[in-house]
């Protein structure tokens, strides 16, 4: 009997899904399944009929965190800089993999189904859209334990966030149910349970339809514009939009919009 693999992939049209597939283990991330998961990003990167990548998961639970139990190799370092290397180079890749994610100028998707915590949230805050079921509920556990979440824990959800809610959940180490995670600004909607899966899908459709360039290079300026000035970001809008506008897209779609304007007042 061939094994069940730990991560699913497939595609629905343009879209991409990535299903966590641990069920017994609360789909805690491990070698298996992270490998699993680069792979399915660099063919999403790779492939331009292929226009939003979905993760989601099977089971109770949406992620229960890193598999202590799979050996990171952290544990075996003593040393303070040994602990840093090992957070930067290892732990299955994790940050080569979601700083690619980052740069890939395609929309990510992610959907907490159920209770996501530890390094399935920080797997999440590297997607560019998080959308939570009624009943999802996140944590990061780490506290519990005197440490921080050092892959995207603390850096990326500075940045998403900010520093009142990060405090929230790192250093007062409190929960958050999807209600509270969308007034953070940690999930952009909150769908019912009972139609959740529907939601998520019409919303990944929605993307699909979206103007590829548009979304790439507004991913991009986004990104950008958050860590400049006022002024050098302007600079970056300007710049975007002088390529877009070049664009054979957006010149079809401008005559076509102003000859219908045009029929329209015609009509009156």
């Amino acid at each position: 009997m061939s094994e069940v693999p730990p991560l699913l992939v497939e595609e629905d049209g343009p879209i991409l899904i990535a299903t966590l597939n641990r069920p017994d283990k609360l789909n805690a991330l491990n070698g298996a399944m992270l490998g699993l998961y680069e792979q399915a990003v660099h063919r999403f990167r790779d492939t331009p009929a292929l226009k939003v990548m979905l993760t989601r998961a099977t089971g109770r639970y949406f992620c229960a965190g890193a598999d202590l139990r799979s050996g990171s190799g952290a544990g075996a370092n003593r040393t303070g800089s040994a602990i840093r290397e090992t957070h930067r180079r290892g732990l299955h890749g994790m940050h080569r993999m979601y700083d690619e994610m980052e740069a890939i100028e395609k929309p990510f998707v992610v959907a907490h189904h159920a209770t996501c915590v530890g390094g399935g949230l920080e797997l999440s805050l590297s997607c560019d859209f998080r959308l939570a079921a009624k009943s999802a509920r996140y944590a990061f556990p780490e506290g519990k334990f005197g440490v921080l979440p050092a892959s995207n824990g603390v850096s990326r959800l500075t940045r998403i966030v900010g520093t009142h809610w990060a405090r929230y959940l790192i250093m007062a180490n409190k929960p958050a149910d999807a209600d509270r995670a969308l007034i953070m600004g940690l999930v952009h909607e909150v769908f019912p349970d009972e139609t959740f899966q529907h939601d998520v899908m019409n919303f990944c459709r929605h993307l699909a339809e979206q103007n590829g360039e548009q979304m790439g290079t507004a991913k991009l300026a986004i990104e950008m514009a958050r860590d400049m000035g006022l002024a050098q970001a302007r600079n970056v809008e300007r710049m975007a939009n002088s390529s877009l506008m070049l664009n054979p897209d957006y010149l079809a779609g401008m005559e076509k919009y102003i000859a219908a304007i045009g029929k329209e007042k015609e009509r009156k």
